[in-house]
């Protein structure tokens, strides 16, 4: 038997947020498509605010599963948030434009199902595991697939596997310049967990509020763009990868002004 040592009063209903989070980042990944339709890559930075996005989204859910007295389980819903969206996300880059769409419905399929075992076969009882197991793996894999975007331009599998390397004075085709072949996928993977377990951890306590811990969360995710902006310069064009540095540092200074103030 679980107890909710821990509740949410007022604030944002967690349902809002989750609504509001899915619909931002599918927008700003779609948007990341404006790249394939002009032919640029300046678009590219619409991937890093659907990364954040879905943080801000997944660190209240974090907090909502922890409520029930699992406080030493948000380093694990973290880790599990993206350990199985990866899967979900890998799979879906197969399918093109509909990669964002594919990769929500796996990923709530493969969180549904990691929730049903924590409950009735780990015996846990967590009435909210279900739902916050399966929006984690939906965070987890709309956020990999938000820093992809970031980083390659695109969220399509071609795009994450292939690369190039000039070789006296020609280019040729290199998978180990790529965001999987170069292992970039690793560090996006774990600026994303850091980013969305982090923000609970740190506003958790008497004095906990809401606004305060979601504006962490918007300044982890600021930071953890900054990093993968930098990435970025290896794979897409230098001005393109200007633009997505400079929205993050913009973007970080606000959140870590506002989350100090």
């Amino acid at each position: 038997m679980s107890i909710k040592v821990e509740v949410i009063e007022g604030g944002i209903p967690h349902n809002n947020i989750l609504m509001t989070g899915l619909l931002g980042t599918l927008v700003c990944l779609y948007l990341t498509y404006l790249n394939v339709l002009t032919n640029t890559e300046m678009f590219s930075f619409f991937g890093g605010l659907a990364a954040i996005i879905a943080l801000i989204w997944g660190s209240h859910t974090i907090k909502v599963l922890c409520s029930y007295g699992i406080g030493t389980g948000v380093p694990s819903a973290g880790m599990i948030a993206f350990g199985s969206g990866v899967i979900a996300m890998l799979l879906a880059t197969r399918f093109g434009i509909l990669a964002p769409i594919v990769a929500l419905v796996l990923a709530a399929v493969i969180g549904f199902i990691l929730g049903y075992i924590s409950n009735n076969i780990l015996n846990m009882k967590i009435p909210a595991m279900v739902q916050a197991l399966t929006e984690m793996a939906v965070v987890g894999a709309l956020s990999l697939m938000g820093f992809a975007a970031l980083i390659t331009g695109g969220f399509t599998f071609a795009g994450l596997t292939e690369g190039t390397v000039t070789m006296l004075g020609m280019t040729v085709s290199s998978n180990q310049t790529s965001f999987i072949g170069g292992g970039l996928i690793a560090v996006a993977f774990l600026l994303g967990a850091i980013a969305i377990q982090h923000p609970f951890n740190a506003c958790l306590g008497p004095g906990w509020k809401q606004d305060r811990m979601l504006m962490l969360t918007a300044e982890c995710g600021f930071l953890s763009m900054i990093v993968a902006a930098f990435m970025s310069f290896a794979l897409i064009s230098t001005g393109s990868a200007m633009i997505s540095l400079l929205v993050a540092i913009l973007g970080w200074a606000y959140t870590y002004n506002q989350y100090i103030c």
